[in-house]
């Protein structure tokens, strides 16, 4: 009896002819996926045939029924497909905490990139190199975050760099790239990247450019001034002499709904000279992160005590006040209390998956944006929530998912049901766009659905053997059952996995197996 390593060895000796001079015992496979439906993630029809598997790679597609493999599935009736490719992920610590990913390997997502919005480990050597020593069940690789650079050369101040100071940033980006790096991130809403030039990151976006890398940004506005937001990232990008990706694109707030018209064609104008200009996004009307965004900027400027000290004093407080009404009336907050919904509050998780209208009424309070505002303040002085924001349109979401340069991302943790309630984004991203937006509303056809989560992020982190389903790829392959594909996790009820994922491998190795998970820990770490 053959040992699983002989029995690979002699496989990987084995060069397999076409199907129709394949003899029986020279056709020799790890897995064998029979008689599915396969998509290829270009965007092709599909094409019903077996799908072998030999090791960690895809070794043919076509007909296999002479040959032998170690497990044969049987995939008639189901879509065969290229592992997802997460292109924005908060995963970084999850991967280690929850390493075997469920809410992703159940979606078919077998690749996440962390580090997005500015905020990324550094140096990225030593995390890549730990995550070598404790895989997790996903592929996973980094972006650099210019907010996490800014801060370590800077801190959180409200100033330029001086000239030293930018060169040692430009040191650090250039490092990480060294590293593995896939780009550069960056946060402009968010301190410290909201107090930098576009000047400046164009000067740190040239340095990964230079090494082949990209820049994906969470723009500076997403709400009444998106529209000069995506002028700077195409700018950036342009400049910068490198690949350039708004993420997790929206309008956010009742003025600016229908201008995603608008942000588009912007980014057929740059695309149209030249520019190699992409986005991405989730396909939900609700933002979530902390209700910090609802303060203007420079009120966050220092240390938590030097916010502190600015609520404390009655005139700085009241223009605090004054920018977090503005914000609530006109971008996330969507015009109304009931819109911005506590996903988190470490220091009392009894206000979790309330609003900031829900709150106020329990204090007996007057419901107005102007208590809200005030409500808003007090809750940071606490310790801070994380929140999400009803602020978005659906024909907005729609509109932006159909763009050909728009991929899908979920711009969620890795994580497992228990504490708050979050974004259902992060247990349903993927199935939501599969099941809903293209099974059920034909939003998108399957073939482009799949594009979007596979070759096309693939593509843009230059990860050419991966997000594909052909000869030579990693064998990152999901198989589905589309008509049990459902994202049943709500805003309501979010920790709940995703359905219809019969099976997924993890370089040749299945993670999830007959709808069950298996237990193991295939996922590298992934260098640019």
């Amino acid at each position: 009896m053959f040992t699983r390593t002989v029995f690979a060895l002699l496989c990987s000796l084995v060069v397999v002819l076409p199907v129709s001079a394949q003899p029986a015992s020279d056709c020799l496979l790890t897995v064998i996926l029979e008689g599915g439906s396969v998509y290829d993630g270009r965007g092709s029809e599909p094409q019903v045939a077996d799908v072998g598997l030999l090791g960690e790679r895809v070794e043919t597609v076509g007909d296999l029924e002479h040959c032998t493999a170690g497990r044969r599935l049987d995939a008639r009736g189901l879509a065969v497909v290229p592992g997802f490719v997460d292109i924005h992920s908060h995963g970084t610590r999850g991967v280690f905490d929850v390493p075997l990913a469920e809410n992703l390997t159940r979606q078919g997502v077998t690749t996440a990139i962390g580090g997005p919005d500015g905020s990324s480990p550094y140096p990225i050597g030593e995390y890549l190199a730990r995550l070598d020593a404790t895989p997790s069940a996903v592929n996973f690789g980094l972006m650099v975050g210019h907010g996490t650079i800014r801060r370590e050369v800077l801190g959180n101040v409200d100033r330029a760099p001086s000239a030293r100071e930018l060169e040692a940033m430009r040191a650090m980006v250039a490092e990480a790239m060294s590293d593995g790096a896939f780009g550069l991130s960056s946060g402009l809403k968010y301190p410290p990247g909201t107090y930098a030039s576009t000047d400046e990151v164009i000067s740190l976006a040239r340095v990964a450019g230079e090494a082949g890398g990209i820049y994906i940004s969470h723009m500076r506005e997403e709400g009444l001034a998106v529209l000069d937001a995506v002028r700077e990232t195409i700018r950036i990008g342009e400049e910068g002499g490198l690949p350039t990706q708004i993420t997790h694109h929206k309008v956010l707030g009742a003025p600016m709904w229908g201008r995603s018209v608008d942000t588009l064609a912007l980014i057929d104008e740059a695309l149209a000279r030249g520019v190699d200009v992409s986005l991405d996004q989730y396909p939900y009307t609700a933002s979530s992160t902390g209700i910090s965004i609802l303060f203007p900027a420079w009120s966050l400027a220092g240390t938590r005590e030097d916010v502190l000290a600015r609520l404390s004093d009655p005139a700085t407080r009241q223009r605090i006040r004054d920018g977090i009404i503005v914000n609530l009336r006109d971008d996330r907050g969507g015009d109304d209390p009931d819109n911005v919904v506590l996903a988190r509050c470490g220091w009392d998780p009894s206000l979790d998956g309330m609003s900031l209208a829900d709150v106020l009424t329990v204090q007996d309070r007057d419901v107005s944006l102007g208590t809200a505002a005030e409500l808003t303040m007090e809750l940071h002085e606490e310790g801070g929530c994380s929140g999400i924001f009803h602020a978005m349109q659906e024909e907005d979401v729609r509109r932006i998912m159909q763009h050909p340069q728009t991929m899908i991302a979920s711009d969620g943790g890795i994580l497992a049901p228990g504490q708050g309630v979050p974004h259902p984004r992060n247990y349903g991203a993927f199935a939501r766009v599969l099941g809903h937006y293209s099974r059920d509303e034909e939003v998108l056809g399957l073939p482009e659905a799949i594009r979007k989560m596979t070759s096309l992020p693939a593509t843009r982190l230059d990860l050419t053997d991966r997000g594909v389903l052909e000869p030579g790829a990693y064998a990152d392959v999901a198989v589905f059952d589309l008509e049990e594909v459902d994202a049943p996790a709500t805003f309501e009820d979010p920790h709940r996995y995703a359905t219809g994922a019969v099976h997924v491998f993890v370089n040749g190795v299945a993670v999830i197996l007959d709808g069950k998970t298996t237990g193991t820990r295939p996922g590298r770490a992934l260098r640019h």
